[in-house]
């Protein structure tokens, strides 16, 4: 199955499947020829086609959610002895998909697709993908690969971040208590300490990237990709350049607001603590580890102080009552039974990891969320995020979606549902309707609220997302970055794209980039947040202007059943079809940032006006 002189072919073929969104049926079909098409050949080969996919998807349904369960108790409770049985789990469902003789079945099926149904046609192209990532042609290697992502994984979750005391000393904090400080924190030294703190943690997760880098490019190149990067765009129904050109189109339409809100920034933040303006920012002087979001830089418009009296099972609560208001039906109390869904209390005897998400432990009802949920605004439009994910998972779990199409439509989908939900929570109409706000609030200052919106939100997460992390990843696994370019190539990505420089000069000792959780445990994914957030924006834009007929900057979709019916009739589709004709037929237009720009457009006008006679420029 492997030989140099082989592998183009194979990638040519399943290059061209997923992009068609229908498989080898498409070509099968064009080639047959009327007079040649013989009904029983085509009988013969649906027969074998549905008899392997019923086979197979019984088989990875049982292994997957073996796996599944291994890993939710090793990142609820982490420990040697669970990261080793996950680390088990992992390499049986390996071994299964990639098998050999399994990977030359499904090569010859997939020849054949076109006596089948598109829908077996994409299942087959699932299939193949998963055997792309684990070859059964190189088991030792595979083997390899899950066994360092294990004890990566370990070393993230099991980390125990350390911050230094004003007289001396350190001190024991969570992540929380980082992020609570470089939001609220006026204290320049206090902030330097939570920022440095929040970055030790790459050094100790450095060595085990670099052997990642390798065993994860080594897999991948087996069947002919370029890179791990390479493998998981071409799963997306896309090329590395269709990608990356998409990345710095986002970005050149984005530039002119980023610029102005970075103008605003660091003029406010400067006149905050009391320091000359600077041409970038210092990353401390942010409210966030990476910079991702500038929450609380525009005061008055703080929604913190509306979730202090509320606990935090108020917010998941919420939450759920947000979708089950539309339509969708009340979790399954599994849910709750299962989830973990707060903060540990001190001197807890386990360790846990601290990102949010949502996970679907065997593709149908055994749905969970692990969080840390307290009682702020970051919590509750996270919170209604994740559980965007989960009602993803409920609404193609349906016998109209075989197991093995229970995903998004592509990878970005399931952020962008996850974000589509974030952005629709913090509405002033919906606030107004939980009794948060009084109805009406903000409509009078409606620039400040856009301002807001917008430094927590899409425009300052783009050049993140689409530059830094996407770029990175590029060029950590497309160009094999070498080790000795990691940390100074992470800083010059943000000093490019986001116009910040660290407190003090970082050096190869360091490794920031690490710091991000999915540089680890979520390897090239991240640009499936920026794909995301263009679907977002068009998808609320739809639901704003064709449904409910309202402003998209401020509208509800509480108690609106036809918004819950028109989300129920996307996200139940799975990735049944192809993710490019969905999004034109849900939104009516193909991938785009019109509506994002759109979106923004009055605080683009507002923010000349308030930078008038500034130099906007951070380059």
């Amino acid at each position: 199955m492997s030989g140099a002189a082989r592998q183009p072919t194979r990638r040519a073929v399943l290059k061209s499947a997923v992009a068609a969104g229908v498989g080898a049926a498409a070509g099968g079909l064009a080639g047959c020829g009327g007079g040649n098409f013989d009904v029983a050949e085509s009988r013969r080969g649906r027969s074998e086609i549905d008899g392997f996919l019923a086979d197979y998807t019984r088989q990875y349904r049982k292994l997957f959610t073996e796996l599944s369960e291994a890993q939710w108790i090793a990142a609820t409770d982490v420990s040697e002895e669970h990261t080793k049985a996950a680390t088990e789990a992992q390499n049986r469902l390996d071994a299964f998909v990639g098998a050999r003789p399994r990977m030359e079945q499904i090569q010859r099926l997939r020849a054949i697709a076109w006596t089948g149904t598109p829908l077996a046609s994409r299942q087959l192209e699932r299939a193949w993908m998963l055997a792309a990532r684990a070859p059964g042609t190189i088991p030792e290697l595979v083997k390899q690969r899950a066994e360092a992502e294990a004890k990566q994984a370990a070393a993230l979750n099991g980390y125990e971040f350390r911050m230094s005391r004003t007289g001396g000393g350190e001190r024991a904090v969570t992540a929380n208590d980082i992020d609570d400080i470089l939001l609220k924190s006026r204290n320049p030294d206090e902030r330097l300490a939570a920022w440095t703190a929040s970055k030790e943690i790459g050094k100790s997760l450095r060595p085990g990237l670099v052997r990642l880098q390798q065993l994860r490019n080594k897999v991948a190149r087996e069947l002919g990709f370029r890179s791990l990067l390479d493998l998981e765009v071409t799963g997306d129904g896309m090329s590395i350049r269709e990608l990356m050109e998409l990345m710095t189109t986002v970005l050149e339409q984005t530039r002119p607001l980023y610029e102005h809100l970075h103008c605003f920034a660091r003029h406010r933040l400067a006149q905050r603590y009391g320091q000359p303006v600077p041409r970038r920012i210092p990353a401390h002087w942010l409210p966030n580890r990476w910079g991702q979001e500038w929450r609380g830089i525009e005061e008055g418009v703080d929604l913190d102080p509306l979730f202090t009296d509320k606990k935090p099972e108020w917010l998941i609560e919420r939450s759920e009552q947000f979708y089950v208001s539309m339509g969708f039906p009340k979790l399954p109390s599994t849910f709750w039974r299962r989830s973990d869904l707060y903060e540990l209390p001190a001197g807890a005897t386990r360790k846990k990891n601290r990102h949010a998400s949502a996970w679907h432990i065997d593709l149908e009802y055994d749905v969970r969320s692990l969080m840390s949920v307290q009682p702020n605004a970051w919590w509750f439009e996270t919170a209604h995020h994740e559980l965007g994910h989960i009602y993803y998972f409920l609404a193609y779990t349906s016998a109209g979606v075989p197991p093995l199409l229970r995903e998004g439509a592509n990878g970005a989908f399931h952020e962008a549902v996850g974000d589509l939900i974030a952005l629709a929570c913090k509405q002033r109409p919906y606030l107004a309707e939980l009794g948060l706000l009084k109805p009406g609030s903000g409509s009078d200052d409606a620039a400040r609220w856009l301002l807001a919106d917008a430094l927590e939100g899409s425009i300052i997460f783009l050049p993140f997302t689409c530059g830094v992390m996407t770029g990175w990843e590029h060029d950590f696994y497309e160009r094999d970055l070498p080790e000795s370019r990691y940390n100074a190539r992470w800083w010059e990505l943000v000093a490019q794209h986001q116009g910040i420089d660290p407190p003090s000069p970082r050096g190869e000792e360091y490794c920031d980039a690490a710091s991000k959780t999915h540089i680890n445990d979520a390897p090239a994914y991240y640009y499936r947040y920026a794909v995301g957030t263009l679907i977002k924006h068009q998808v609320h834009d739809y639901i704003a202007r064709k449904i409910l007929k309202a402003d998209p900057r401020s509208c509800s979709y509480y108690n609106r059943r036809d918004v819950g019916e028109y989300l129920n009739s996307l996200l139940s589709l799975g990735a049944s079809r192809d993710w490019r004709e969905v999004l034109k037929d849900f939104t009516g237009e193909p991938l785009s940032a019109r509506a994002l720009m759109a979106y923004y457009e009055p605080l683009l006008q507002h923010l000349r006006s308030e930078n008038a006679g500034r130099d906007v420029a951070f380059s």
